[in-house]
Order: C-alpha cells, then sequence, then structure tokens
C-alpha cells in the first residue's frame, strides 16, 4: 500500500463512511478525528515521516498497541480514555478490511486489541461552597473573565456535557419566561433545561456585552470561533488553581470540566429531586446510569440511616407473650 493509500483511505472513511453512509453526529466525528491526530503525530515521531508519508502497513497490531500504550503511560489518559481512541482505531480498519481485502489479516489483528477494564471510583464532584468558590474566580471586569464566570454557572447548573456547553448557540437560549437552553445530546436527542433567575440574569448581561447572530456561539473563543475542549479544560483548571486560595478544599480534588456536570447532578439530589428527573435533567438514556450518584456522598447514606431509626431509641429484642410462642423462639 502506497502513501497515498493511507490518505485516501483516511479521507474516504471520514467522507463516505462516516458521514454519507452512516451519517454520524459532528461529535463522533470530532472525536475520531482528534484520535487520528494523535496517532499519526506520534507515527511520524517514531518512524520519522510527515503523516502523508507513512504507509498503511506500518499501522500494524504491534504499532497500534504501543500507541496505546503512549496514551496512558505519556499522557496520563484514563482506561476510558484509552477505549475511546481504540474505539475510533476499529472503526477505521473495518472500513480498511472491507475497501482493501489483501489488508485483512493485518486488520484482524488491530480489531483483535480488546478493550481494558477500568473501574468505576466513586464520582467526584463539588459541593456548594466549592461551585460559589469556582465562579466567583474569574475576574468579571474583564471581557474574558465575564465570559468564563458566565461559562461555569451555567455549567453548573444545568449539567450539560462538554460539547453541549461549547457548542451551544445564541439561539439555543431563552431568556423569557420559561427561561432555558435547548441542546442535541447523545443520540442526537433535543432536550431543554431550565434555568435559575439568577443564571438568567447573568447570562442576559454576558450576551447585551457579547452581541452577535443568532448562529454565533454563546461562549466564544478570543478570536469569535467555540471553544476546544482544550480550552474548556485549561479555563476550568486555571480558574481552580484561584479557587483555592479561598476554598482550600479544591485542592484535594482533581476538577475537570465534567466535575461540573457531576456538580450539577449532586446538586439536584442533594435537593430531593427524583432520579428520574435527574437521568432526563442530564440526558441519560437510562436512570441506571443516574445510581452512580447515589453513591458519592456519603452524607445521603448518613441521613438515610438516621431517617430509618428517627426516635433515637435502641432496638429491642422481640419476647413472645405466650408461653408456647416463647418455646419456640428458644429454639
Amino acid at each position: 500500500m502506497n502513501s497515498a493509500g493511507l490518505a485516501s483511505l483516511l479521507q474516504r472513511f471520514f467522507t463516505q463512511r462516516l458521514l454519507e453512509q452512516q451519517g454520524v453526529s459532528s461529535d463522533t466525528v470530532a472525536s475520531y478525528r482528534d484520535t487520528f491526530r494523535l496517532l499519526l503525530r506520534f507515527a511520524t515521531q517514531h518512524l520519522g515521516r510527515a503523516p502523508s508519508k507513512l504507509l498503511l502497513d506500518e499501522l500494524d497490531g504491534i504499532f497500534i498497541e504501543k500507541f496505546l500504550r503512549h496514551l496512558e503511560r505519556d499522557r496520563g489518559n484514563s482506561v476510558r480514555t484509552r477505549n475511546t481512541r481504540l474505539a475510533a482505531i476499529h472503526a477505521f480498519f473495518r472500513f480498511v478490511a472491507i475497501s482493501e481485502p489483501a489488508l485483512g489479516l493485518q486488520c484482524q489483528r488491530i480489531l483483535a486489541i480488546p478493550t481494558k477494564r477500568c473501574e468505576h471510583g466513586p464520582v467526584e464532584f463539588l459541593t456548594e461552597d466549592e461551585v460559589a468558590a469556582l465562579v466567583a474566580a474569574p475576574d468579571p471586569g474583564t471581557w474574558i473573565g465575564s465570559r468564563d464566570r458566565t461559562l461555569l454557572l451555567v455549567a453548573t447548573q444545568t449539567g450539560l456535557r462538554n460539547h453541549e456547553l461549547t457548542s451551544l448557540k445564541r439561539q439555543d437560549v431563552a431568556l423569557g419566561t420559561g427561561a432555558h437552553v435547548r441542546c442535541f445530546g447523545k443520540g442526537r436527542k433535543m432536550r431543554c433545561t431550565p434555568l435559575r433567575p439568577d443564571v438568567v440574569a447573568i447570562l442576559k448581561q454576558w450576551l447585551s456585552r457579547q452581541p452577535g447572530e443568532p448562529s454565533a456561539p454563546v461562549f466564544p473563543s478570543s478570536r469569535g470561533g467555540h471553544l476546544s475542549a482544550d480550552a474548556l479544560q485549561l479555563l476550568v483548571a486555571r480558574h481552580t488553581a484561584t479557587a483555592c486560595t479561598t476554598c482550600p478544599s479544591l485542592r484535594a480534588k482533581n476538577v475537570t470540566p465534567h466535575t461540573l456536570r457531576h456538580a450539577a447532578a449532586m446538586d439536584l439530589l442533594r435537593r430531593g429531586v427524583d432520579l428520574t428527573v435527574i437521568a432526563l435533567w442530564l440526558g441519560h438514556e437510562s436512570s441506571e446510569t443516574t445510581q452512580i450518584y447515589l453513591h458519592a456522598d456519603m452524607r445521603l447514606k448518613e441521613r438515610a440511616l438516621a431517617h430509618a431509626n428517627e426516635s433515637g431509641l435502641v432496638p429491642t429484642r422481640y419476647k413472645p407473650p405466650d408461653p408456647l410462642l416463647a418455646f419456640l423462639e428458644r429454639l
């Protein structure tokens, strides 16, 4: 296979397979794109050639396994992220196996690379005080600070996913009666999330400060486009570091953009909102996914234990009132 074959197959995979034949979402395309950016960059560093000069048969099973180890060891990616990257690679080589039968053995070896099992630890979330400190960290006197404070407030109240937040358009925000934001979640399902009055007020101030077309992003980058995933990650990390000065408990937590989604869910749960409603709020396919939040906060379990014995009386052993029952009890 020549170098043009790799470029041609990769282009056809994105344009024909993903977009025309499967009609996947733009988020899926972006995720797959990021995977191959990392893979081609890794291949360039280790093989000493530009991406356009790489040979497809050099991306064999052994090389793909090296790339996956690089993701975990050098980039510090989680097992979950490693599995996501592998899923994109598997999808590409399934397409290659159909398009180029002569490469079937190479494709089979790559498709045989298994996903890793990962441990599901407790959900990391923020308390009310930590959320307040994080939202207060940006300087509202600057353009970027005003944008970041509004973004953090919306994120911790709505629980929008990272891509839902960065792809939010002005036309998706309704600030009148029944204020809410609209977004397309997983599976291209539209959902509407209500906004609190304080969030509505901050959003109104921000949108009036940042005029734009209905299709313009609510939280644009400094160049006017949508924020990237990396930019959102850096934004959250920067303001978390600032918030640590007023809220030291944040130092012990690994705060990511997804942590803000967990914070929104836990706030709803602490306020007594039913799990099925929280599942709808977050856009979960099933309320079973939402049950992870039941195990996250020990205070919820402590309240449940206290509720089980509100009187404070020590339970006593049952004493049968009849001699015959007493005999049976002693057996």
